[in-house]
């Protein structure tokens, strides 16, 4: 596995998806298969409560990940499981003439 990461590390700087995933492959998916993620009793119900629990097991395991880290992984698993609204995406949906005076378009 650790050569993996430095294949990656060799490679160049990954994109938030693939390095959500490189971490997630690495440090989560020996415990976690898919279909942990569509279980009945979710905890995960929204974009919040999904970077709450990469927060919380990141914790568990030691891994001391930065605030990077664990939105690369609430992305990975938001991307390829969960499809919820991130923070951005309804930033995003603010009519112009209600965003801050000299806001941009998104």
């Amino acid at each position: 596995m650790s050569t993996l990461l430095v294949a990656a590390a060799l490679a160049g700087p990954a994109t938030a998806q693939g390095r959500g995933e490189l971490l997630y492959t690495a440090h989560c998916s020996a415990c976690h298969s898919e279909q942990i993620h569509w279980r009945s009793a979710k905890a995960v119900t929204d974009w919040t409560s999904l970077k709450a629990e990469v927060v919380k097991w990141q914790g568990m395991a030691r891994l001391a990940w930065s605030e990077d880290d664990v939105t690369d992984v609430a992305r990975f698993l938001n991307e390829r499981i969960y499809r919820f609204e991130t923070p951005l995406a309804t930033a995003s949906k603010v009519p112009p003439s209600l965003r801050a005076p000299g806001a941009g378009a998104p």
